[in-house]
């Protein structure tokens, strides 16, 4: 009675606090809702006759406006429930959504260490050190160790008995001695190397508190050196990645004048140096890592007589520090040839270029420029004379004289000093002084009026309000101690969003619907317990994450489906028990009570096998994944608390009034009610279909798969046109300017493609991401309408991107691997556990390969057939665990009713006790297949893109998993027996012969 009295008192606890958390996100909702209404009325009114894109855009902004100056509007002001609620307040505490369900940004950063140990060596440029530090780049791609014990490995075979306490001793380092030992200095660096990524995690977190994002998300790991964050309702993708990049290492530098005459000596020899390098006249060639002879061949439209000063417009000599404009496009030409080892033996030591941060102007075909300065190192040294140390406080300001945005900034007493001295340097020189950050120029000014005392200066560049706060908010955090580098990018459109929510909430509420009709008709009235245990396990599921402040996504909604199909399995198993105990003729209080008590091994089996897997998952997934898994791993721990205790609570309080739930109907009379059906004398057959299916997934290994971005590295975008198209001339034209064929996929409709592309995925700097969606904006103008514009192309046909460096799409594949291996192994170990004999676990091993070699077999050779993608991602390892939960939710079940029947049968033939508990449990799994087939089928139908791969895959792992569970795990443990019983005889023996006459 007492555990009654606390079942009942923690399900009115759990109803009213997931009521109360969700009624926040009805408020903001309710709120935010009146605000886009006020917004469109404000713009309907003021651009009466503006095109609907403008108005569109005009919206966003006013909408944008209103939410932010309300946010600390009261909305509600009711004691203890919603003391004086603002808007603000509510924001933190509603659903929160994910990108992929309102549009936005995850982005994955790899702190780089190889700086870090740079940073802390007394000679950074010693060729020992940086041999040893590319060569632990090398090895990380492939290795599951940590990047200082993969550099001391290096160093140690680049240099035998060499020492690391030389080049690190003293200094900066003030534990590492002279005479420590190489494992003693590794250790000191692993040290700082912890608290470098932990300083970085920090100063990001500071940097993105002022950024202005309602729930940014961010996190980071520390083994693996990456950071995850996640900014969902961002529009501005290009901002986000210089504001994330930044290390804010900010240089000033002195400058070469473009009028003083080595200048334009030095690029005169360039262009002669450069000629002959690709001519392969020159003696002075470049090298690889392996020492061969290279000679570059590309040819371009400046590879001429001027090679180098053709990729740009030069400026008029005026004494500033800019010698000239170039396309982004050229930017890597350009740095390519300024930094060969001929080029540099040709021009002073002193002479640097530098590009501008930020485009100044446009062609005459629309390409954005950037400009080109000319920096002037100090001799012996390439460290600037004034860094960013000194800064002391940084901020957003106008220039009074002309009102333009600028930074400005204040420096402390050292700094004033160095700042006086090379400003009075600069104007008796008659040069400029160039202000970099990251090594991109933000301003260069001339001083005109003498040196400048006080330590105030300021930073201008045609600065937007918005992009001066950012700058001046990295400033102000500071230097990050390692500089993080973006290894994996997704960018998702509203628009796409609001489709992922509209197909995941039209398939959850067609799964829910469906679900709630087959209860009752299979099993009459005691299906309302079902359907009531099943509303509060979604209304807590969905409570809870909204309390724990998770974020739901695309894959979360099909999580919370797939939930609805799986959370029935409790009631599924209970219901068919006590069914069985009906027909023996027992009463239904005595019915319910051994039907109850006889399910309860069955259903903690099944729902540890499955919280198993989805743990494996959490760990090794990344975003939407991880979502996945918290959602199902939330909703089969509340599964366990309604299916068993919360339906035990309503069907006791029914039957106290003497009455109770019906469990038959017509239907389910007629069905399995004397199933009698021989499935071990198949087994041969099967065996047979086994073998062909092994031939088959070897094959898969030949035939090959479609791997997604995820795995193999590169950019992918998804873009929608106003027309059909056919993906190979779309493929034709963008061979054209990628150099290569990328892969195009059709998503959803013809006209929606997924264009994936590994142009230029190796190479590094900012400007990359801009490059490359530029060459296809260029690749894909004939598809698009007439006058298309790249802005245009940005905000209205692109609808997501996403981008991996190779570097992080090996340690995602090594992930996956091991967690499938894994979920196998701790799987095989659980069931050798719970029925301590081996043949069990043998029989549920070869069930669950079989499983999953199915699926794959499915999704190597398919893949070209079908008209949707079939590739290997993340998503489809969530489906693979998944699958081995769910088969062995099945295989528990059969087995556990297996090992009954051998102590009550004990002596009867195997084949007959296996046929047996097979037909016994036969009606619950095929219910429970069924319900999470039509579940799967209903998100794979209406679900949306984002998921369709995922349940496809579940798909047939439903059907596997109930095939492998009969045919294949239960013929495994009757032939693995041989002569030995499947399980102990029952000690009573009296009670044995009683339950067999029963039987």
């Amino acid at each position: 009675m007492a555990l009654k009295g606390l079942v009942r008192f923690f399900a009115i606890m759990l109803i009213l606090i997931s009521v109360w958390q969700l009624s926040f996100t009805w408020i903001v909702n309710n709120f935010e809702r009146k605000q886009k209404a006020r917004a469109e009325k404000f713009v309907k009114n003021n651009f009466g006759t503006a095109s609907k894109e403008t108005k569109d855009s005009a919206t966003n902004a006013v909408y944008r406006r209103y939410i932010d100056s309300l946010k600390e509007k009261e909305l509600l002001d009711i004691p203890v429930l919603f003391p004086k609620l603002t808007y603000q307040k509510a924001t933190e505490q509603e659903l929160n959504l994910g990108l992929d369900l309102q549009g936005g940004m995850n982005v994955t950063l790899e702190v780089g260490l190889d700086g870090l140990i740079r940073s802390m060596s007394n000679n950074p440029k010693d060729v020992t050190l940086n041999n040893a530090l590319t060569s632990a780049i090398a090895l990380k791609k492939n290795s599951d160790a940590d990047f200082v014990t993969l550099f001391g490995e290096a160093f140690n075979k680049a240099s035998l008995n060499a020492r690391l306490a030389p080049l690190f001793a003293g200094g900066k380092n003030k534990t590492i001695k002279i005479d420590a030992s190489n494992s003693t200095v590794l250790e000191a660096i692993r040290v700082e190397a912890r608290d470098a990524i932990k300083r970085t995690y920090d100063r990001l977190t500071a940097r993105i508190d002022q950024f202005g994002v309602a729930q940014p998300n961010i996190s980071y790991d520390e083994n693996k050196g990456i950071i995850t964050v996640e900014l969902a309702g961002i529009d501005d993708p290009e901002r986000v990645r210089k504001f994330l990049q930044a290390t804010a290492n900010l240089e000033f530098w002195d400058t070469y004048s473009n009028a003083d005459p080595v200048v334009a000596q030095s690029i005169a020899q360039i262009d002669q140096k450069v000629k002959a390098y690709l001519s392969g006249k020159t003696d002075t060639t470049s090298t690889d890592t392996s020492g061969a002879p290279k000679v570059d061949t590309t040819v371009t439209a400046g590879a001429n007589n001027n090679p180098v000063s053709s990729l740009f417009a030069p400026n008029q000599p005026d004494g500033s520090a800019m010698i000239g404009m170039i396309r982004i496009s050229d930017t890597a030409m350009f740095s390519k040839y300024v930094n060969l080892d001929v080029v540099k033996n040709s021009i002073p030591a002193t002479m640097r270029f530098m590009y501008g941060a930020k485009a100044e102007a446009k062609n005459k075909s629309g390409e954005s420029m950037l400009p080109i300065y000319v920096i002037k190192t100090v001799p012996g040294s390439d460290q600037p004379k004034l860094t960013g140390e000194y800064i002391t406080d940084a901020r957003q300001d106008f220039d009074q004289r002309n009102n333009e945005v600028e930074v400005q900034m204040e420096m402390n007493t050292r700094g004033a000093a160095i700042w006086e001295k090379m400003t009075g340097d600069a104007f008796n020189g008659k040069y400029a002084i160039a202000i970099a950050l990251d090594n991109y120029v933000y301003s260069a000014p001339g001083v005109n009026n003498g040196a400048i005392s006080g330590g105030i200066s300021q930073i201008s560049g045609s600065f937007t309000i918005q992009e001066a706060q950012d700058l001046s908010s990295v400033l102000r955090t500071g230097k990050l101690p390692a500089p993080a580098k973006i290894v994996q990018e997704q960018v998702v459109g509203p628009t796409l969003g609001a489709e992922a929510v509209k197909g995941g909430s039209l398939s959850f509420i067609i799964s829910f619907i469906i679900i709630f009709i087959l209860m009752l008709v299979y099993y009459n009235t005691g299906g309302w317990i079902a359907n009531i245990a099943l509303i509060l396990n979604l209304l807590f599921t969905v409570g809870v994450l909204s309390a724990f402040g998770a974020t739901l996504t695309a894959a979360g909604i099909a999580g919370l489906v797939l939930t609805i199909g799986m959370a029935v399995d409790t009631n599924v198993i209970i219901f068919e028990r006590i069914k069985e105990e009906l027909t023996k003729g027992k009463s239904y209080q005595m019915a319910i009570e051994d039907g109850y008590r006889r399910s309860l091994a069955p259903v903690l089996d099944g729902h540890i096998t499955t919280l198993l897997t989805s743990f494996i998952l959490l760990y090794f997934g990344l975003g939407p994944v991880k979502g996945f898994a918290t959602t199902q791993i939330i909703g089969i721990l509340l599964s366990l608390f309604c299916g068993i205790l919360v339906s035990r609570l309503i069907t006791d309080m029914w039957t106290n009034k003497k009455r109770h739930f019906e469990y038959f109907t017509a239907v389910s009379r007629r069905i399995f009610a004397h199933a009698a059906y021989k499935f071990i004398e198949f087994r041969k057959y099967t065996y047979m279909i086994s073998a062909v299916v092994l031939v088959l997934g070897i094959g898969t290994l030949f035939n090959g798969f479609d791997y997604g971005v995820e795995f193999r590295g590169g950019r992918s975008y998804t873009v929608k046109f106003d027309r059909e198209l056919k993906n190979e001339e779309v493929a034709n034209e963008l061979n054209k300017v990628f150099g290569k064929y990328p892969i195009i996929k059709t998503v959803g409709t013809p006209k929606q493609l997924n264009i994936t592309t590994d142009y230029m995925i190796d190479q590094p700097g900012e400007t990359i991401d801009a490059q490359v969606e530029t060459k296809l904006y260029e690749g894909l103008k004939t598809f698009l309408p007439a006058g298309t514009s790249y802005e245009q192309f940005k905000t209205g046909f692109k609808q997501s991107s996403q981008t991996v460096q190779p570097t992080i799409s090996d340690d995602l594949k090594k992930g996956a691997l091991w967690a499938t291996i894994l979920g196998l192994l701790v799987i095989t170990l659980y069931i050798f556990i719970r029925f301590r004999d081996w043949r069990y676990s043998v029989g549920t091993i070869v069930a669950l390969l079989h499983d999953v070699l199915v699926t794959l077999i499915v999704f190597s050779f398919l893949r070209n057939i079908v008209p949707f993608p079939l590739e290997i991602d993340q998503h489809f390892i969530a489906a693979i665990l998944t699958v081995i939960g769910f088969s062995m939710n099945d295989t528990v079940v059969v087995f556990d009713r297996v090992r009954e029947y051998s102590a009550k049968m004990f002596g009867q033939p195997k084949g007959v006790i296996l046929n047996k508990a097979i037909n016994d449990t036969l009606a619950r799994t095929v219910m429970t297949s069924l319900t999470v087939f039509l579940t799967l089928l209903t998100l794979f139908i209406f679900g949306g893109e984002v998921t369709r791969g995922f349940a496809f895959a579940m798909l047939i792992g439903v059907i596997t998993g109930v095939y492998s569970s009969v045919f294949v795990a239960a013929p495994i443990l009757m032939d693995f027996a041989k002569d030995k019983p499947l399980g102990e005889p029952e000690k009573d023996k009296t009670l044995a012969k009683a339950r067999h006459s029963i039987s």
